[in-house]
């Protein structure tokens, strides 16, 4: 590691020295009217026996006296896990997802999801004030338990190269242990005011001055790999990071080149976004990337809203005793989803039903052959969800509207089918 801050011609040192006095000898002039300035320097054995993440330092030639590149990533101490897992415990509490009343469609997309992150996500489009964020943010209680690699800032799953860092890939292909933990799954919140330095990740300016290398700090992108990436109001998100998210979505994977600096690292996230059709529609592109899509409307019913009412008034009150209420609902819940994502891979689809379910797609004229994969993913998912190992074509009506109507739209000034144009046609082809 020594090598990697290179080394310097004692004429090159001499003039340093000189700097740093005459920097000293001017700040403590100056004292009496500004603060006094530290002057930067790197010391060769600081940052010994530190993990980096990646990629490799560059030594420097010899007679330069500036800092080293490297494209490094912040690593994560065990002072800051223990610091994220306290946060974590004194956060404020989320409303239980078993306790939610009405939203089926919105509930049921969203635990298809959970069950096999593959679909894509959803788009929840809907009435303000019906649940829409509230009901996103409490699927985190339901969220199973993932293997990542210990201390890594990517989440990098260690059975999985596709979905591994640079650094952790190295570290396998040179026959190392790679220590895991188990963790749940993460769910991370995109702020629609968020930058683009934020979003895909910038440089490390405290590893920067300190250590003299070039560090890549990773943003939320890195945070969300193998989790959940929550965008509320995303029909209000900037066009810059809307191309962001599209080539992340597209790809699994984030670039960056900042400052000398270019480095990738796995996105493969679960995108979830929700937003008032009021406000403006989405543009088709980021649309179509969505694997499903819930509407969700007010309720009507008088006695459902009063239950409501109820409900969120024991909640504000006590919110602790008001989810203990919850936890077998919960925790049957849990089991459910658990025991889905084991049988998924078991479920099996008949030839004759991906036949009609492309015959559906192919009539409805549907672009690409995304509506087709995302049904096929979303009908075993909802049979495993029902604890059976075949689909059926009671599956498939269920899930086929919400895969297929926002793919219907050619022309971005029209809005979103009901899905009563899908269903028409699914009975047209299945019966």
């Amino acid at each position: 590691m020594a090598g990697l801050l290179g080394t310097s011609s004692s004429s090159s040192a001499t003039s340093l020295l000189t700097c740093r006095r005459s920097i000293s000898s001017s700040s403590s002039s100056s004292s009496s009217s500004k603060p006094s300035i530290r002057a930067l320097s790197f010391h060769p054995g600081q940052n010994q026996g530190r993990r980096l993440y990646g990629g490799i330092g560059v030594p420097l030639k010899k007679g330069r006296s500036h800092f080293a590149v490297s494209n490094v990533a912040t690593e994560i101490t065990p002072a800051q896990e223990q610091a994220q897992k306290l946060s974590k415990e004194n956060q404020r509490p989320v409303y239980p997802f078993a306790a939610i009343v009405g939203q089926d469609e919105m509930k049921l997309c969203l635990l298809l999801n959970v069950i096999d992150p593959k679909i894509g996500g959803v788009m929840i489009m809907g009435d303000r004030g019906t649940g829409k964020s509230t009901t996103v943010r409490s699927l985190v209680d339901l969220l199973p338990e993932i293997t990542v690699v210990a201390a890594d800032p990517f989440n990098s799953d260690p059975e999985d190269p596709e979905s591994m860092g640079m650094e952790v890939r190295e570290k396998l292909i040179k026959g190392e242990t790679l220590p895991t933990v188990k963790t749940k799954i993460n769910m991370v919140d995109l702020p629609l005011g968020a930058t683009e330095d934020r979003v895909c990740g910038t440089i490390d300016i405290e590893k920067a001055l300190t250590e003299g290398v070039k560090a890549f700090e990773p943003g939320l992108l890195a945070k969300a790999n193998r989790g959940i990436l929550y965008v509320d109001e995303v029909n209000l998100l900037d066009d810059h990071l809307v191309d962001v998210l599209l080539d992340s979505a597209a790809s699994g994977w984030n670039t960056v080149e900042r400052e000398g600096i270019s480095i990738s690292h796995p996105a493969r996230f679960i995108l979830i976004g929700s937003g008032n059709p009021e406000e403006g529609e989405l543009r088709p592109q980021l649309l179509d990337r969505f694997g499903m899509h819930a509407q969700v409307g007010t309720v009507r019913d008088a006695e459902l809203r009063v239950k409501i009412v109820e409900e969120r008034a024991r909640f504000d009150k006590n919110p602790k005793e008001f989810r203990e209420t919850y936890n077998t609902d919960q925790g049957k819940l849990q089991e459910q989803i658990s025991s889905a994502r084991s049988r998924l891979s078991s479920v099996q689809i008949d030839h004759e039903l991906r036949v009609k379910i492309s015959k559906v797609c192919a009539e409805l004229n549907v672009d690409g052959l995304r509506g087709d994969i995302v049904t096929n993913r979303a009908a075993k998912a909802l049979a495993a969800l029902k604890g059976r190992d075949q689909v059926t074509s009671e599956d498939i009506a269920v899930v086929i509207p919400n895969c297929l109507r926002h793919r219907l739209r050619k022309d971005p000034l029209e809005s979103i089918d009901s899905g009563l144009l899908v269903i028409e046609k699914f009975y047209e082809v299945f019966s």
